[in-house]
């Protein structure tokens, strides 16, 4: 079967071929790689990265793609200089105990892509054997990938001798349908790679490729949710009273929505079981917790020792009621998602199709002190169509296909604000989760359509008088600040920030 990879295993120490999960774990205790936690979950460490490296990712600038890519946002690496990372990684494979997993990108069978990964630890096999769709016994007999990924992620490179920007390297070679990653452990690289191919064929076929979580209720009505990390899109679609239908990547196709994952990646950063029932109680046997600090084999989701950006795989079907397989109707509403550390947007507005475009091509989020290293105050995150480093089309293309498709179905669009009321971080408070679900619920019930919207001044946004299981005086932020002059300079302050990232837009 491994006759026809881009890459030569055959003196390789050995090759282990879609292990089971049992058999994964298994192969990760005996490694060394991590440890059990008491509910049976995996634990492991991911070294120096304990997220992505956006700077070390790079694409392959060659004749077939280069009207499509977008090299404003994406760095460029030549062939030759590809193909020197691709010999060097060949030589690093001599010896070297091997883990193979084939898996499928999207739910739609009409649309997905068949991935194969190569990686050297057996918590990154199961880690993208969870995250991806994983093909049944006998798809497997008959399986050829479209796309190779090899994660050689304790192999750091010299920028001095391989010409890097550091000591990792994610390169995707859209001719050759092949992605190389190598010097970080961070896995979530291998899916987001997967997410970035997506990015790249599904549009140029009529496709929305989108960076959103989706559930869908009672009734049949899918719902979308857009969003930064740490918005909320995991948190607020495993909603007990909804079917989940996937926590990050979907498509739009004529058919609906469909996921592109078998699995979820939640943020465990202060995860209580009170909070989020449904993703506290998917860390079981069969799942990955990545950089938890652990006591007595129980995680500590408080402790932020080594990263904020704790997390936990677990395949979609550990969420109760999940739709398997995954897939929805055409949405009836769409959620962006933003954490307002500044404290001024409203807790739920109603856009227009006008700021439906403006808002998700500015993509506005905020990182607050002690997310980021160097991090003091809060800071104005702009990242287009709400995911820019894994966009490798212009933005044109996303937005229009995004702006036809509400058109042809009707679909409501809602601004969110999971982020900070009467004052902005280190005055304010954190919107009450509670609160946040009851607007959702309203929202995509419909119980809002009945009651009275006003517009505040500042954004132009109308938003609600009155929502059940929700105090009247949040739902206009300039009500909540003791100051309103202070609340006015400070939106207004927002509202320029809005303005300037936006002007890259007006062509």
């Amino acid at each position: 079967m491994l006759s026809t990879e881009p890459f030569d295993l055959s003196k390789s120490s050995q090759v282990f071929i879609n292990l089971s999960a049992d058999e994964l774990i298994q192969h990760a205790l005996e490694n060394g790689e991590g440890t059990l936690a008491a509910s049976g979950a995996l634990v492991a460490r991911t070294g120096k990265y304990t997220g992505r490296t956006p700077k070390d990712k790079c694409v392959v600038r060659e004749p077939s793609s280069e009207d499509h890519i977008w090299w404003d946002n994406n760095a460029e690496i030549s062939l030759d200089h590809f193909n020197d990372l691709r010999k060097k990684a060949q030589g690093k494979l001599d010896g070297k105990k091997l883990y193979v997993v084939d898996t499928y990108g999207g739910a739609d069978p009409t649309h997905r892509i068949k991935a194969r990964f190569i990686v050297e630890k057996a918590w990154h096999a199961l880690f993208i054997r969870t995250l991806l769709i994983r093909p049944s016994a006998e798809e497997l007999k008959t399986f050829t990938p479209d796309w190779t990924i090899l994660d050689l992620s304790t192999e750091s490179l010299d920028p001095a001798v391989d010409k890097t920007r550091g000591d990792a390297v994610i390169a995707l070679n859209f001719a050759e349908q092949m992605v190389l990653i190598m010097g970080t452990q961070y896995a979530g690289e291998m899916k987001k790679s997967v997410f970035t191919i997506l990015n790249y064929l599904l549009p140029l076929k009529g496709v929305m490729s989108m960076h959103c979580s989706a559930n869908v209720g009672p009734a049949g009505d899918t719902a979308l949710f857009f969003g930064l990390s740490g918005t909320g899109k995991t948190t607020l679609s495993a909603d007990p009273e909804r079917f989940l239908i996937g926590d990050d990547e979907h498509g739009w196709s004529e058919d609906g929505i469909f996921n592109f994952e078998g699995g979820c990646y939640a943020k465990c950063i202060n995860l209580t079981e009170e909070g989020e029932p449904q993703i506290y109680r998917a860390i079981r046997h069969g799942s990955v917790l990545e950089n938890v600090i652990m006591h007595d084999g129980v995680p500590d989701y408080t402790d932020s020792t080594i990263t904020e950006n704790t997390r936990c795989a677990y395949p979609v079907d550990f969420i109760d009621g999940a739709v398997i397989p995954s897939v929805g109707g055409h949405p009836k509403n769409i959620v962006f998602l933003t954490c307002d550390a500044y404290g001024v947007l409203p807790p739920i507005s109603r856009l227009t199709p006008e700021q439906t475009m403006y808002h998700f091509l500015n993509g506005y989020t905020a990182k607050v002190a002690g997310t980021e290293a160097g991090v003091k105050e809060p800071q104005a995150t702009f990242s287009t169509c709400f995911g820019a480093p894994f966009l490798p089309l212009r933005p044109k293309v996303y937005a229009e296909l995004l702006r036809e498709k509400i058109e042809k179905h009707g679909a409501k669009v809602w601004l969110v604000n999971t982020g900070w009321s009467g004052g902005g971080y280190g005055e304010g408070e954190r919107m009450k989760l509670a609160y946040t679900r009851a607007l959702l619920r309203a929202a995509l019930s419909g119980e809002l359509d009945s009651v009275e919207f006003v517009t505040e001044p500042i954004f132009g946004l109308s938003i609600p008088t009155e929502c059940p299981g929700v105090p009247a005086e949040i739902l206009n932020p300039r009500q909540t600040w003791r100051d309103p002059s202070a609340y006015d300079a400070k939106a207004t302050e927002l509202r320029n920030m809005f303005e300037a990232n936006f002007k890259k837009f007006t062509d």
